[in-house]
């Protein structure tokens, strides 16, 4: 029997900063092991972006976590976890902390909860830096102020000194990038850097975000659960369903050419300017997870999907 085709790093990209192979993820419970992650393959190049697409609960956050190391205890891992040259989950504690938060940034999904309210803001970014660098306080906070001033907060140095409570919800954001920044990391993780912002503020941290990665020409994975979204920041999409990616490819090939069920879902789900305001939304259909799961299959090239059949390119 011929060995199911998984897609390969290389098969995608020449210099993969970060690869992922077979990873799985799962926690304990009083009804049993409840996997979180199913066998999870992808990589991103380095200066690439992969937007990671999901309904809430689909694994998104938790492949985010495993890949800082920041899964609680419970949690049981297998698979490799390649950044660089380094294996991320068999790395001594110590050495996993020299990487996270100086080459490996992550935007958390809600700023008011992952900022410390207690704290001027401007002190907790300045604390990412002293973490990592034996800089005096003064030489950290001009570096913190630089860096958010780098992120489009008008007035930094005035801003720096106010807490969390007292800035926008943008603003709040704009500090997470700048904390998540302020390293000039190789790889920055967004968990849904958008969620809660109105549309306006949405499209200016999009195009902050876009700015941001062509200037120090980060690698960046793209958590969202809005293809529409991830549209305008991912150059490869990886739609994932019940833990497990369904379906992957360039932007433009998953839009044109959907090839499973759950991502002509999605699309169908976007509202458009045609859309009737009469009729409900659209929603997307619950997908019956198999007995044996269909492997991920190149059903185009540089695309792949979960089918029982292939569709013609």
């Amino acid at each position: 029997m011929a060995k199911p085709f998984v897609p390969e790093i290389r098969e995608i990209v020449n210099t993969p900063l970060l690869q992922i192979e077979n990873l799985n993820v799962s926690f304990p419970t009083q009804t049993g092991e409840v996997a979180a992650v199913r066998d999870l393959s992808f990589s991103i190049a380095e200066a690439g972006t992969l937007g990671l697409v999901g309904e809430s609960g689909s694994g998104k956050s938790a492949t985010a976590l495993a890949i800082m190391r920041l899964l609680p205890p419970q949690a049981r891992l297998s698979g490799r976890i390649r950044f660089s040259d380094e294996d991320l989950p068999s790395l001594p504690e110590d050495s996993m902390r020299r990487i996270r938060g100086a080459r490996i940034s992550m935007i958390f999904q809600e700023p008011m909860t992952a900022l410390n309210p207690v704290m001027r803001v401007g002190d907790q970014v300045a604390e990412a830096i002293l973490a990592h660098f034996s800089l005096s306080r003064q030489d950290a906070w001009r570096r913190t102020v630089e860096a958010l001033g780098e992120v489009a907060i008008p007035d930094p140095e005035q801003r720096a000194r106010d807490y969390p409570h007292q800035l926008s919800g943008g603003q709040r954001q704009r500090v997470m990038i700048a904390m998540a920044l302020v390293n000039h990391p190789q790889l920055l993780i967004a968990d849904e850097p958008t969620t809660a912002l109105d549309v306006t503020i949405q499209a200016q941290i999009l195009d902050l975000l876009s700015s941001v990665r062509e200037k120090y020409r980060l690698a960046m994975l793209f958590i969202s659960h809005d293809l529409g979204v991830v549209s305008r920041v991912a150059d490869q999409v990886a739609v994932m369903y019940a833990g497990e990616i369904v379906e992957m490819g360039g932007v433009e090939r998953i839009f044109s050419s959907p090839a499973h069920a759950y991502t002509h879902g999605l699309i169908g789900a976007i509202p458009t300017l045609r859309t009737s305001r009469s009729e409900p939304l659209a929603t997307v259909e619950k997908q019956n997870r198999r007995a044996n799961p269909i492997p991920l299959t190149q059903v185009a090239p540089g695309h792949w999907a979960r089918v029982a059949k292939a569709p013609q390119a």
